[in-house]
């Protein structure tokens, strides 16, 4: 069974403190580690190496993660048990 994205969506905007009325499109390096409970640098290593297919947005310096993108992320690595990921 899918996981809800919308409510995984819900979820990582009230961990973050926003308003589930108005949120952000997309939210910052360090806010998309909070998230996923990694460190901002293990983000970069995943971006560098492509480890995870985990799209970011990149202007300049600035790195941005859509809060629809974390959610399917996160979805997607949902297991039922060990040895078992939903792709």
């Amino acid at each position: 069974m899918q996981p809800n994205i919308d409510a995984i969506k819900a979820e990582i905007l009230a961990a973050l403190g926003y308003d589930l009325l108005n949120p952000p499109a997309q939210v910052d390096d360090k806010q998309a580690a909070d998230v996923l409970g990694v460190r901002p640098n293990t983000l970069a290593v995943w971006r560098s190496t492509g480890r995870y297919n985990l799209p970011f947005l990149k202007v300049g310096r600035l790195v941005k993660y859509r809060i629809s993108d974390l959610a399917e992320f996160l979805a997607s690595r949902t297991a039922s048990h060990t040895g078992e990921v939903r792709a």
